[in-house]
């Protein structure tokens, strides 16, 4: 295993118990009608093994990253339109010493200025290679805003393995996985902004209290919740085994929960090492999942699906294993997205049904409902040679043609990872770029099938637009919009956003 990726390893490498419990009647979900699809295997010569999701662009294409190139631990970035036609934008370390960055673990985000922000958790012109913080363009044009460890003992941070989110007043927010002004000599990780030019702040340093009682090591990103704050989770600490917390844009930190004791471990039933990021659903709550803990799979436990509110009081929604053999999938390593029928959708990177021709690592797609309802969507691995892939690392997002898109990092026809779609049934929508804003404000809606739209409106208010593409509406914020739901109306019918717009004052 090349050493660029011994952090992904961290994540769902760790030891597992086989002890398995029956199912609980009470968490079935009866499931819907559902197709997936393979659509495109990677060949191993370019890009290939995909570790992170996809992110649909204003296009209609989707865009993504690759840990390795052409069989070197380099990573590169592609993009692949709807019937499966993949091109490698850029490939990492093609200058001296790899000071554009190599091994990208995360996705991307594309921001309001029509270019893509990523980060690696490699290379980049800092001491150690530290990871990078780059743009890219659409068609291909990479530009590195920021090589962590600049700093003397990697204080600015080092090796982020998660992506980032642009907040509202438009700068960028990350974290990074080791570094910062603490837990010599690697550090503990540290939350961050960077604005559009590459100006980096470095909010937080994680282990600033006493026994690191705020969290270390965050291996999963930020979201910017309804109220303005950022919000995340870290793996692990020296008192809990993992915390979530919340920051506010100018770096005041609160850690809204611990997971687990270790005194109390290994009765770690509510979960432990929450490795992904969070969401905020449509009814205000955050959902993630944790690595480890739960109810089964003693004592290590195989990994757990929460809520939690603002004011941090959590539930654990679903323990993983709890169908014999694992069925039901093991050890989430991401988190969720939630998709327009309000169900939370996710994969795991272990378990499923078919572990006769992958071993452990076989993996599943999963939804669950927000109150805990669970159903297995797809075992992965379902035929001799994986042609649908296996080890699926990435949270699955949700085309605004309705279907789930995700990959695989190995299997398919070649055995280099996989792009796959799953249809459970949900329609077309559009989707809003950015999701808030104030009035007067430009605001692109991505779809399908766009052209000759008749009017938009924010939640019934009449906007002025204009259609720049088949898959893009630019509108206008109208005076007197309040938050509620953006509806874009066709000849075909109405399409309605899957998120509220949050109109801001």
């Amino acid at each position: 295993m090349k050493p660029i990726r011994n952090v992904l390893c961290k994540l769902y490498c760790g030891k597992r118990s086989t002890a398995f419990l029956a199912l609980s009647a009470a968490t079935a979900l009866a499931l819907q009608a559902q197709t997936f699809t393979t659509a495109y295997s990677f060949d191993g010569q370019t890009a290939n093994s995909p570790v992170a999701g996809l992110l649909q662009g204003t296009d209609g294409n989707l865009y993504g990253t690759t840990s390795e190139y052409g069989g070197r631990g380099v990573g590169a970035v592609f993009k692949i339109t709807p019937t499966g036609t993949l091109t490698t934008l850029y490939r990492f370390c093609v200058q001296t010493s790899c000071t554009d960055g190599l091994g990208p673990l995360a996705g991307l985000i594309q921001a309001t200025d029509g270019d893509f922000y990523g980060t690696t958790a490699g290379g980049g012109a800092g001491y150690i290679g530290g990871g990078t913080v780059f743009k890219i363009t659409p068609t291909g044009i990479l530009t590195t805003l920021y090589s962590f460890c600049s700093q003397i003992n990697c204080t600015d941070g080092a090796n982020p393995v998660a992506g980032l989110v642009q907040a509202a007043n438009g700068d960028f927010y990350g974290t990074t996985s080791l570094g910062g002004a603490n837990c010599p000599p690697f550090g503990c990780g540290t939350i961050f902004k960077i604005t559009p030019s590459g100006a980096l702040t470095t909010l937080y340093s994680f282990c600033s209290e006493s026994g690191c009682t705020d969290g270390q090591s965050p291996f999963g990103g930020l979201i910017q919740a309804s109220d303005g704050d950022l919000y995340g989770t870290t793996n692990g600490d020296g008192t809990h085994y993992g915390t979530i917390f919340k920051i506010t844009p100018s770096g005041s930190l609160t850690t809204l929960h611990g997971f687990c004791h270790p005194y109390a471990y290994p009765t770690c039933t509510e979960g432990t090492h929450p490795s992904g990021g969070l969401i905020q659903a449509t009814n205000g709550d955050l959902y993630g999942t944790t690595e480890g803990g739960g109810a089964n799979c003693a004592p290590a436990g195989c990994g757990t699906i929460f809520k939690i509110n603002m004011s941090g009081d959590l539930t654990t929604l679903y323990s993983f294993c709890a169908q014999a053999n694992c069925a039901d999938g093991e050890a989430p390593v991401v988190g969720l997205v939630q998709a327009t029928d309000g169900n939370l959708y996710g994969t795991t990177p272990r378990g499923g049904i078919n572990s006769s021709f992958c071993n452990v690592t076989c993996g599943t797609a999963f939804k669950i409902t927000p109150s805990g309802a669970f159903a297995t969507l797809h075992s992965f691995c379902s035929e001799n040679n994986c042609p649908d892939g296996y080890l699926p690392s990435a949270v699955p997002v949700q085309d605004t043609d309705g279907n789930l898109y995700g990959t695989t990092e190995f299997g398919g026809a070649n055995l280099y990872g996989t792009v796959f779609s799953l249809s459970v049934g949900l329609g077309p929508f559009v989707e809003t770029q950015t999701t808030s804003g104030k009035v007067g404000t430009k605001v692109k809606i991505l779809g399908t099938s766009l052209t000759g739209a008749t009017s938009v409106t924010f939640n019934g208010t009449l906007a002025q637009f204009e259609v720049a593409s088949t898959s893009e509406i630019i509108a206008i914020v109208p005076a007197g919009a309040t938050t509620g739901t953006v509806q874009v109306a066709l000849p075909s019918g109405t399409l309605s956003s899957n998120v509220p717009f949050r109109v801001l004052l």
